[in-house]
């Protein structure tokens, strides 16, 4: 049975959205300080970052709707937030979320890490020699601060992005092949949906990755780092291992348990290893 659309918590998801656009901002621009070097903007800056944050805002807001409407006839969503506009105390709730949630995201983080470190490293050094530094997690991190900015981004934009939306549709599909006598998707489904959602996640960090400092000098036909299938493996391994961890959390504990795990892990990605 399929619940009723919550319109209050459309618009809080969409103003946290919408504060994690902007607060990736000084991260994205110091990622891709080179490129901007070498590329004229269309137009100004201050013209060009509030038009993002406004075609962002929209592109959120129907992910969100999206998300919502497939979350509510999976079994999916928000049960913390549902919970908590509904009048009931989500205390015990939120603290037993946690330390599974906060552990989670800490062990994906170390595992990326050290896949990188001992696997993927030494493989590009092979393929790029010392080029291959721009891509070191260790190495390619803007300043701690934007890194925290940043990672709001990361536990509230992807995830509602890739679970909210990604996965509960891919489960809402699959509930048309396999589901429970509750009518809700089975576990098969739910873990078939969240690596695939997980595998895209990986994927779509593939353009973040083409923008950081090239592997090729710079010139008009080649601005961005190329996609390698050893980088593009390298994408989808590290974030899809990651991804499948809140996916994971999403469909047993809920969207705020992915998103604390993902912001956890994103603090030691991004600000832990740039101090």
């Amino acid at each position: 049975m399929s619940k009723p659309f919550n319109w209050k918590i459309f618009w809080i998801l969409l103003a946290a959205c919408i504060w994690g656009v902007i607060a990736i901002i000084p991260y994205s621009l110091a990622l891709q300080a080179e490129a901007l070097k070498q590329t004229p903007l269309p137009m100004p800056l201050s013209v060009l970052l509030p038009i993002q944050i406004i075609q962002n805002g929209l592109l959120f807001a129907a992910a969100i709707a999206a998300g919502l409407f497939f979350a509510n006839r999976t079994g999916l969503g928000t049960p913390i937030l549902e919970a908590r506009l509904a009048g009931e105390r989500v205390a015990g709730r939120i603290k037993s979320i946690l330390l599974p949630s906060t552990l989670l995201g800490v062990i994906a983080s170390v595992l990326i890490v050290l896949l990188d470190i001992f696997v993927f490293q030494p493989a590009m050094q092979a393929q790029f020699g010392s080029a291959a530094g721009a891509l070191n997690l260790q190495t390619a991190q803007p300043a701690a601060w934007k890194g925290l900015l940043a990672s709001f981004y990361g536990g509230i934009n992807e995830e509602v992005l890739l679970r909210l939306f990604m996965l509960s549709l891919l489960a809402w599909l699959g509930k048309f092949i396999s589901r429970t006598a509750e009518g809700r998707p089975t576990v098969a489904i739910l873990w078939s949906a969240n690596i695939l959602a997980a595998v895209l996640f990986g994927l779509g960090h593939l353009p973040a990755t083409a923008a950081l400092t090239p592997l090729t000098p710079l010139t008009p036909l080649t601005p961005l780092t190329p996609l390698t299938p050893l980088i593009i493996l390298r994408a989808v391994m590290l974030n899809g291992l990651a991804g499948v961890a809140f996916g994971y959390l999403y469909f047993t504990r809920g969207l705020e348990s992915a998103m604390l795990s993902h912001f956890s892990a994103d603090i030691v990605l991004h600000v832990l290893l740039a101090l």
